[in-house]
């Protein structure tokens, strides 16, 4: 399991990037939780652990995310370019 946040940043990049393509305002920033794979996910989905930790992180979240107005959900991540490096 890996937990990431990513804040936004580079504003006059992002305004030109949103105006370019006509796109809403930038989120204040994503987290991220990463899993092996689904059965890893669902493996630890099942434990009194990770009951706890998703108990204590929605009340964090409480705190400062609108959460009516947040976008959540489950993806697969496909490597579009070979190499590490573009």
């Amino acid at each position: 399991l890996r937990y990431v946040q990513v804040h936004t940043g580079y504003d006059d990049l992002n305004a030109g990037l949103q105006a370019g393509r006509g796109g809403p305002t930038a989120f204040d920033g994503v987290a991220e939780l990463w899993f092996e794979d689904r059965a890893s996910l669902e493996a630890a989905l099942k434990t009194d652990a990770a009951r706890k930790a998703g108990a204590e992180l929605l009340a964090d979240e409480r705190q400062f995310i609108d959460l009516a107005q947040s976008p959540i959900f489950l993806a697969d991540e496909y490597p579009v370019v070979p190499g590490d490096e573009i």
